[in-house]
């Protein structure tokens, strides 16, 4: 019993260590990304905290951290500033704000009853490590001003192009306290990793403000409690609304979907377990539409409050209410102080979590991978940093498809063969008048759309023989594109006066000619074979017509191996026969 009970009872206290070492971490990252997003300090933490306990009972990875996250915040900060930009003032934009993240929500809960986290995985790494380096470069710009004493301009353009008069207001102030906390998480952990750098950066900038007297913005007035639902806000809708909202509702759904099981599969590798993708988008979509309720930003899984949390022992998702719970004692104990904390050493803790979501592996490798591929990588990042991530994602997938199409198609067509007879290695050996009348082409790899055009003026090219053999051992599949081709190949050579053979089509290949009525409207059930023996078995004696045959038993021999065609050789009579002739 002992021996029972010991596991579990380790497994509690270090579910308790690692909840709160990532309420630790998720105080400042809360206040620093409630500030970026626009609406304050505030709604981070009641993301921070809400979050985290609804995952707790609804979600699908056991050590998962749920916070506001870096590229959830980018997305949710301009929805803020364009609601604020169509209504004038916050107040009027909350409608507008709440109902985006509660139907964000709603779209992350869609996605995860319908299972499409599984497709996450075919996301192109160009398009992830390009987005990535967008996100990481929007936030760090973002927090220039910040850094400097001053509000940040909306927009990258706008900041890029205000940096001189933004420099030229400088609070020396500022930019001391921002330096100096950027330093301390980066030197800290060179010293001792038992104190979260990022905590003690907070503090220490918070006591060199208040100790010195400095004159930086600071965050100001923190609630102690939870705010009540803003059901009410909703109400203020109108239904020309919806089209406003939709898009970056779908945005955030899907990014949501994206970082938190990408946080999953490291809390799997640390831990080798694995999650349930489905259950855990679920859980983040119900977590995401309260959070919305209350007025918080949308959050998601958290890779630096997860790795925490498992380096601390942690094993089931107890750990992930306990942050929830610690967080929320931890703000009602000590609001009055976090009032104090400057801006711009929150700047500087963003500065730093910016930099290290940047995909410098990726980066790295741009001049070592294909030229595409590099393509792909900088025009997402592009459109990251001057459009929006949502049409980022859009344009880097269906560019790096169209790419991979391109590259699949011509691949295919250089493995393409025209076989001759002599290729297939059957003995004895076949006279070179024979080989002449007979044209295999072996079809290597799939028939589809991005090559069915090629392929078709391949085809075209062939003349002068009595019979063409498809070969489709090596084909896995064709799709409705490839159909048609090929329906247009056999046409044309059967418009030459060419008997057309088919060898090898695995059962989907046959039922989709089937279907399509290319058998046996175009090729007979009997000139369609398993093996391409039987199959030019088949081939020579309709060319020959039995007219060369030295006698009547000789024709009836391969006339009895044509009818079984499933054999595994030759008729080594009708070879030598057709040899001879």
């Amino acid at each position: 019993m002992q021996k029972i009970i010991a596991p579990y009872k380790d497994s509690f206290k270090a579910d308790i260590t690692g909840g709160l070492l990532a309420a630790i971490i998720g105080l400042p990252m809360g206040l620093a990304f409630g500030i970026q997003s626009g609406l304050g300090a505030a709604a981070g933490i009641y993301t921070a905290i809400i979050l985290a306990i609804i995952a707790f009972i609804f979600g699908g990875t056991k050590t998962l951290i749920t916070d506001p996250t870096g590229p959830m915040t980018v997305v949710a900060a301009t929805v803020v500033s364009s609601s604020l930009a169509a209504a004038g003032d916050l107040a009027t934009a909350m409608p507008l704000i709440v109902a985006t993240f509660v139907l964000a929500g709603v779209f992350e809960l869609l996605f995860g009853v319908l299972n499409l986290g599984k497709y996450v995985k075919f996301l192109p790494y160009p398009v992830l490590s390009g987005f990535m380096a967008g996100i990481g470069v929007i936030i760090i710009s973002v927090q220039i001003f910040p850094l400097m004493g001053q509000v940040s301009p909306r927009g990258f353009t706008n900041i890029i192009t205000g940096l001189g008069e933004g420099i030229g207001h400088l609070n020396q102030q500022a930019l001391f306290l921002g330096a100096l906390t950027i330093a301390i998480v980066y030197l800290l952990p060179l010293l001792t990793k038992k104190i979260p750098s990022i905590l003690a950066a907070l503090i220490i900038g918070t006591l060199v403000s208040v100790g010195f007297g400095m004159n930086v913005p600071v965050i100001g007035f923190i609630p102690t409690t939870l705010p009540s639902m803003q059901l009410g806000l909703l109400g203020q809708l109108n239904w020309s609304d919806l089209s406003i909202i939709i898009p970056p509702a779908i945005m955030i759904g899907g990014l949501g979907v994206i970082d938190t099981l990408l946080t999953s599969v490291v809390a799997d590798n640390l831990t080798k377990t694995k999650h349930d993708s489905r259950r855990t988008v679920i859980g983040q979509g119900i977590g995401n539409i309260i959070v919305g309720l209350f007025g918080g930003i949308p959050g998601a899984g958290a890779t630096m409050g997860t790795v925490t949390n498992i380096k601390a022992g942690a094993r089931t998702k107890l750990s992930g209410l306990m942050k929830g719970v610690f967080l929320l004692l931890i703000i009602m104990s000590v609001a009055q102080y976090v009032a104090y904390v400057p801006m711009p050493v929150l700047a500087g803790l963003l500065i730093t979590i910016g930099i290290g979501i940047i995909d410098y592996k990726g980066i790295k490798m741009l001049f070592k991978i294909p030229k595409q591929d590099a393509i792909v990588w900088a025009i997402v990042l592009l459109v990251t940093l001057f459009d929006n991530l949502l049409n980022a994602v859009a344009v880097g997938f269906l560019l790096s498809a169209i790419l991979f199409i391109g590259r699949l198609s011509k691949s295919m067509m250089d493995s393409q063969q025209v076989d001759g007879l002599k290729d297939l290695n059957l003995s004895p050996a076949i006279s070179d008048a024979l080989v002449k009348k007979v044209h295999v082409q072996h079809i290597s790899g799939p028939l589809f759309f991005g090559c069915a055009s090629s392929f078709r003026h391949q085809c075209e090219a062939i003349n002068n023989v009595f019979a063409a053999i498809l070969r489709m051992e090596d084909m896995p599949f064709l799709d409705q594109s490839g159909l048609v081709t090929l329906e247009a190949v056999i046409e044309d050579w059967q418009d030459k006066g060419m008997a057309v053979y088919l060898t090898g089509a695995n059962e989907v290949i046959l039922k989709s000619m089937k279907q399509t009525n290319i058998i046996p409207k175009l090729i007979s059930k009997e000139h369609c074979f398993r093996n391409a023996e039987d199959c030019l078995l088949a081939a020579l004696v309709a060319i020959n017509q039995g007219k060369h045959l030295g006698n009547n038993q000789k024709r009836e021999q391969v006339k009895q191996r044509v009818s079984e065609r499933y054999v595994p050789t030759f008729s080594e009579v009708a070879i030598s026969t057709f040899s001879e002739n």
